[in-house]
């Protein structure tokens, strides 16, 4: 059975996409530790980090970078975090978001229901940093 980010990368349920190329994709979660916090994952389903080819884990370490540069921009934010989790989906995901103190790396305390208006809000913001960053071939419209 497909994961639920698979059903989302194929349109089969909704996602605030920023970023997509033929190999991996990056979109809003919908239960963000601080706003702008996005998911990276790899179209082709992988569940564990260490069993991915090192070739597509530079990819999605790459797009992570380059959103990582766009969450910094886009929210004002010191640092940006990453995470791999990997308990709430057997897909691989890299979790990256605006970090602003050490709390902001406990996954636990996501947002359960954030605004439809927040995550529109950091969707736009996201977009428009990773096009000024270079990259608006790969952030759909």
């Amino acid at each position: 059975m497909p994961s639920v980010f698979s059903a989302i990368i194929n349109g089969d349920l909704p996602g605030r996409f920023v970023w997509e190329d033929d190999n991996v994709v990056a979109f809003l979660t919908i239960a963000p530790v601080t706003q702008g916090h996005t998911l990276v994952v790899p179209r082709r389903e992988v569940d564990q980090w260490q069993e991915v080819d090192g070739e597509l884990f530079a990819e999605v370490t790459d797009v992570a970078r380059s959103v990582g540069r766009a969450v910094r921009t886009a929210f004002d934010a010191p640092r940006a975090g990453l995470l791999i989790a990997g308990l709430e989906v057997p897909h691989l995901h890299v979790h990256v978001f605006p970090a602003y103190d050490m709390g902001d790396f406990d996954i636990s305390k996501a947002d359960p229901s954030p605004s439809p208006e927040s995550l529109d809000e950091a969707t736009e913001k996201l977009r428009a940093a990773l096009r000024e960053l270079g990259h608006g071939d790969r952030v759909p419209d």
